[in-house]
């Protein structure tokens, strides 16, 4: 099956009515989204346990999916905040094991993440999630326009907001 928003947002919907078969092929193909979101994130060797409490959240938040809002979005965010979990675990872990002799390239690469999400964070969801799209994750504006749900000049108008409003920031600190 293809993993495109429709198809997801119709089998999310028959699972959330209790269809057994459509939830299973719902988790199969957000097992392979999920894969490839996670693949350029995070370590190949740690994928699969992110992937899997990705899942569970998503299980665990079935309820909360509002069928007039798009899939991709709701998932992403989960898979999102399950991501920075991951690396705060990644940060501690280092921070214990750390004797301040040095600090690999690894756990230079989550700190700048995660001070590039505290950033994201500043910006309205629109540009946040359009900026991270594009700018980090390369997708085209007409991919980030259907998983955002909004017109590709409107991808545009909040890449180009955002990116303004973080230099500001930048600037300001």
């Amino acid at each position: 099956m293809s993993i495109d928003e429709p198809s997801l947002a119709r089998l999310m919907a028959a699972s959330q009515r209790g269809d057994r078969a459509a939830y299973r092929a719902l988790l199969t193909d957000c097992r392979r989204w999920l894969s490839r979101y996670f693949a350029r994130r995070i370590a190949p060797h740690q994928i699969d346990d992110l992937v899997q409490e990705t899942l569970v959240s998503m299980h665990r938040k079935l309820d909360t999916w509002d069928s007039r809002r798009a899939f991709l979005p709701w998932l992403a965010a989960i898979a999102r905040y399950r991501w920075i979990d991951a690396l705060r675990r990644q940060r501690d872990a280092a921070e214990l094991h750390d004797d301040d002799a040095f600090v690999d390239a690894e756990d230079e690469a989550v700190h700048a993440r995660l001070s590039l999400d505290r950033m994201l964070m500043q910006l309205p969801a629109g540009q946040a999630q359009a900026i991270t799209l594009v700018k980090i994750e390369g997708a085209s504006i007409a991919e980030a326009a259907q998983i955002c749900g909004q017109s590709e000049s409107l991808v545009k108008v909040n890449i180009h907001r955002g990116l303004k409003k973080l230099a500001l920031l930048i600037e300001s600190e």
